[in-house]
């Protein structure tokens, strides 16, 4: 008998995933995984035939508003979790895919699962930002054969919004930035959403100082584009979770571990402030999966707050 959790996996799907199993397996229980912002997440227990278990994650997307880029989303995160098969960036494996939910009852995605947690604390931060640069920057010396799509950026001067109380001359300045066109970039493999909440630790208790990365999730966005831009993506994130000055670091961190940026400190900042000003616009969607991961303290209120530093700080460090 399967031990259903709340919103258990439905029976179309339960039936697919079992179609992709080893012979003699079976689903055993299924388990909500929480902090994903546009899917829900499964992780399943399948009893193998030898009496030993082993895990697999589901990716569906049952939300009508996501739905929508459902098919481009999971197609691309499935050619992604191939290509990287092999390349020692420690993904997932892909093990079937139903984009256009032809067998399910929403689109879906079936990977294996990988060990590790999701580490969004202050504590021992300082070792473990060194280790998402130089993952970072491993991810970026990825060469595949077939490019993945152009990135997109979907923010513009005009859709910002300027949190509450903000520094209005800092950000009428930052918009200002992201008028002009983009710059000219070496193109590389991105990621487009590596941040700490798609990246799995190892951490020992005894030894915080110990930590390792085990895991990589999320590739749905892949894309072909600049360096820049996905650690402007996870230096905001870093400045919103613990603070401006980390988000100030991370760049320096990637640089360190052997990534390259823009040479010039404009087309840095065009990037950096491109990626933070887009977060204005999804503050409440960003910051409600951490106050569900136990950072309580990251109501929407305070986090508009920080993104209101990091701006600032941005462009005081441009002058």
């Amino acid at each position: 008998m399967i031990n259903h959790d709340e919103a258990a996996v439905r029976p179309l799907t339960l039936a697919w995933v079992s179609r992709h199993l080893e012979v003699g397996e079976r689903i055993l229980k299924t388990e909500a995984l929480h902090g994903g912002i546009t899917a829900e997440m499964r992780r399943l227990t399948i009893g193998t035939r030898d009496g030993g278990t082993r895990d697999l994650v589901l990716r569906s997307f049952v939300d009508p508003f996501y739905v929508r880029g459902a098919e481009d989303g999971l197609n691309g995160e499935a050619g992604a979790l191939s290509l990287l098969t092999g390349t020692g960036v420690p993904a997932p494996g892909l093990v079937a895919v139903d984009p256009t939910a032809a067998h399910c009852e929403y689109p879906s995605l079936l990977m294996t699962h990988l060990t590790g947690r999701t580490v969004l604390d202050d504590e021992g931060l300082e070792t473990r930002v060194p280790l998402l640069a130089r993952q970072l920057v491993a991810i970026h010396a990825l060469r595949p054969a077939e490019r993945p799509r152009k990135y997109v950026t979907l923010t513009t001067a005009d859709t910002v919004v300027v949190p509450k109380g903000a520094d209005a001359e800092a950000w009428a300045a930052a918009i200002d930035v992201i008028r002009k066109p983009a710059p000219s970039y070496e193109g590389r493999f991105l990621h487009r959403d590596f941040q700490p909440g798609n990246v799995l630790f190892d951490v020992p208790p005894s030894t915080p100082t110990g930590a390792r990365i085990t895991g990589v999730v999320d590739w749905a966005g892949t894309c072909w584009g600049p360096a820049d831009l996905d650690v402007a993506h996870c230096s905001t994130n870093l400045a919103l979770l613990h603070g401006p000055a980390w988000g100030l670091r991370f760049a320096e961190a990637y640089e360190e571990a052997g990534g390259v940026l823009a040479a010039a400190a404009s087309e840095r900042l065009y990037w950096q402030v491109r990626d933070g000003l887009a977060c204005s616009e999804e503050v409440q969607l960003v910051s409600q999966p951490w106050r569900e991961a136990g950072r309580t303290e990251l109501t929407t209120r305070a986090v508009e707050e920080r993104l209101d530093a990091y701006v600032t700080a941005l462009m005081d460090a441009l002058g």
